[in-house]
């Protein structure tokens, strides 16, 4: 491995590193939220933060077995790296559908949303500067895996904005089913980027078994 490859994935290590530490208080501060106040789209947004965290997990993983294997195909540690992401959005696609079908049966809504915008707001300057970051050093890695990760903070970015949005529109006009359109945005961006990330796993199978 190259001196200047050593570096990169250093950097991508500790980047993944940032990932898991920053996304473990994110959720565990926002899912207390928004549990408390029964804002389905903050609690959905802090289950999401643990996605990033399975994603910095799997890419920190992928990263120790790549430096420790130097002389190895990286192509299998790779798409272990992409099914993690992809099976991690998958989860949090059917918890927030879940979520979505009980407040509308139990017509709950949330008590405020304040904590979601200022959670979001938050988020959105951090999210942005590590997605930027991250795609630098995938792409100078020439590392799908990482890209994806990067792809998968910027998913992050776009629910900080759909968490914002939703969350000033119920403060202002107290319509009912603000927070359940905000979750229901999540689901989307989740499901896509899902899709993606097992995508790109079976076009490096494919590219590994020359199909």
């Amino acid at each position: 491995m190259e001196q200047n490859e050593q570096k990169l994935y250093i950097k991508a290590y500790q980047l993944s590193l940032f990932t898991i530490f920053y996304n473990v208080l994110e959720g565990v501060l926002s899912m207390a939220l928004g549990y408390k106040d029964e804002t389905l789209t903050l609690f959905g947004f802090g289950v999401d933060s643990f996605i990033e965290v399975m994603s910095g997990l799997g890419i920190a993983f992928m990263i120790m077995r790549i430096r420790q294997n130097p002389t190895s195909s990286k192509s299998s540690f790779e798409i272990n790296a992409l099914k993690i992401t992809g099976t991690a959005f998958y989860l949090l696609s059917g918890g927030l559908l879940t979520g979505i079908v009980a407040n509308l049966v139990n017509h709950r809504k949330p008590e405020t949303t304040l904590w979601g915008a200022v959670i979001a707001l938050i988020s959105i300057v951090v999210m942005v500067w590590l997605m930027n970051a991250k795609k630098r050093t995938g792409h100078l890695l020439n590392s799908e895996p990482i890209v994806a990760d990067a792809n998968c903070t910027k998913v992050c970015v776009y629910m900080s904005v759909v968490l914002l949005v939703s969350s000033i529109i119920y403060e202002i006009t107290g319509f009912a089913y603000a927070d359940l359109i905000g979750a229901a945005g999540l689901i989307y961006f989740s499901i896509s980027e899902g899709k993606e990330a097992f995508e790109k796993a079976k076009g490096k199978t494919c590219s590994c078994d020359h199909c």
